[in-house]
């Protein structure tokens, strides 16, 4: 039987600082809305981002404008699909996790990263696969990455987290001046893992060992970049794709237990990044990678929530709207939330332009609730990103918000038949 929990006077709606004293993450009425953000970005916008990711020629001045133009219309697009916490969809970053080379000192040349095991165990998959892509097409850089070379240093002045906040608090004020205010807000980052496993490690890098000292090293940069976002008043996302999907790229070779060590690794370097910012402000976003393939090698959640856990979060962002996870909300059961935890359970699929129907959505929101036990810790969200890197869209824009529109449309099903 679901159960209720009340909510203290000490936990404020969203404010004029876009989350309050403690940032919204929940309702005790409705199923509230976000996604996981990422989205979709003009051609325009992607062609410039992709330039300077690759090193190439661009107008400075007119990325700054493309920039400013697709981040008003990404805010005003999420409160007209009727979200209820938004983000500025990243739309200043060429990628969720290596946009961070432009924020550290240290990194140069090129790595390899590994192949998926989807490529590798299913061979007519991945030729079906380089098919579909536009051989004359330019790329922003995800498998041939930079890597660490030297000293690892954030410097926020340099870095552009601040010029990021300020664009998106000018369009949070400039909807709030129209009566538009959202329930809640947040913006992303990448956590030390994804970054590690993403951007490699040197292994002529004089300053740091191994990939413990590396991922530790990269922890308390980051913590520059995480304090920044909380001091905003917004909902930290911690994006860790590592922490599922580098099971079959870069902990392909490894065995579980290898793989779940690393797990561990990486929660402890991201807990000691996050020791300044209140765990209630914080979710962590875990997905098995945003590409639509077998994924028959994706360790099962019932295994990864003992190590997730261990996490000082308050949310947990997990994809359960595709094919091979749908059927894991049971482990909730097993393995209940932390204490005062809150669960975002993806339910759209984003690898696919196939659009759910708001019953689906709904359907799969109410067995969330159900697996939780308590309806008011739940948060509806999607799966992953849609547009996690700049020119890698699998999704088509229209359809992209076509998914979002189901989202609040299943959400507000879902409400109806959890709260009456």
């Amino acid at each position: 039987m679901l159960q209720t929990r009340a909510v203290t006077s000490d936990q404020p709606r969203a404010s004029r600082r876009y989350g309050g004293e403690v940032p919204l993450q929940n309702s005790t009425d409705r199923i509230l809305t976000t996604h996981t953000g990422s989205l979709p970005r003009t051609p325009e916008l992607t062609a410039l981002l992709v330039a300077r990711d690759q090193g190439a020629a661009y107008d400075e001045r007119a990325l700054r404008e493309e920039t400013a133009a697709v981040l008003a219309r990404t805010v005003d697009a999420q409160l007209d699909v009727g979200l209820d916490v938004v983000n500025d969809g990243e739309v200043p970053r060429v990628g969720f996790s290596t946009y961070i080379r432009e924020r550290l000192s240290g990194f140069g040349g090129t790595g390899h990263r590994k192949p998926t095991l989807d490529s590798v165990k299913f061979p007519e998959y991945a030729a079906f696969q380089a098919r579909q892509i536009d051989e004359g097409a330019t790329f922003a850089r995800v498998w041939d990455t930079p890597v660490a070379q030297g000293f690892l240093e954030y410097d926020p002045e340099r870095a552009g987290i601040r010029e990021d906040l300020d664009g998106f608090a000018r369009e949070l004020d400039r909807n709030a001046a129209a009566g538009r205010t959202p329930a809640g807000t947040f913006l992303s980052a990448a956590t030390p893992g994804i970054v590690a496993t993403t951007l490699l490690l040197d292994e002529q890098n004089p300053h740091y060992r191994d990939h413990r000292e590396y991922v530790f090293a990269l922890a308390e940069q980051l913590r520059v970049e995480y304090e920044e976002i909380a001091a905003r008043g917004h909902v930290l996302q911690l994006d860790a794709p590592d922490l599922a999907m580098e099971r079959v790229i870069h902990f392909g070779d490894a065995s579980l237990d290898e793989f779940l060590a690393a797990v561990d690794l990486h929660v402890d370097a991201l807990n000691h990044a996050l020791r300044n910012i209140p765990k209630e402000q914080t979710r962590l976003h875990v997905c098995y990678g945003n590409w639509q393939g077998p994924h028959q090698d994706d360790v099962p959640v019932d295994v990864l929530l003992p190590h997730l856990y261990r996490a000082e979060v308050g949310a947990f962002s997990i994809p359960f709207g595709n094919p091979r996870h749908a059927h894991e909300f049971p482990a909730f059961r097993d393995l209940p939330l932390p204490e005062d935890a809150v669960l975002v359970p993806g339910v759209i699929d984003v690898t696919t332009n196939y659009l759910e129907h708001p019953q689906l959505v709904a359907n799969r929101i109410v067995e969330a609730a159900e697996a939780v036990g308590d309806p008011t810790r739940v948060v509806a969200g999607t799966d992953c990103g849609l547009a996690t890197f700049a020119s890698y869209e699998f999704v088509a824009s229209d359809v992209a918000w076509a998914k979002l529109r189901a989202l609040v449309e299943g959400a507000e099903i879902a409400s109806r038949r959890l709260f009456g």
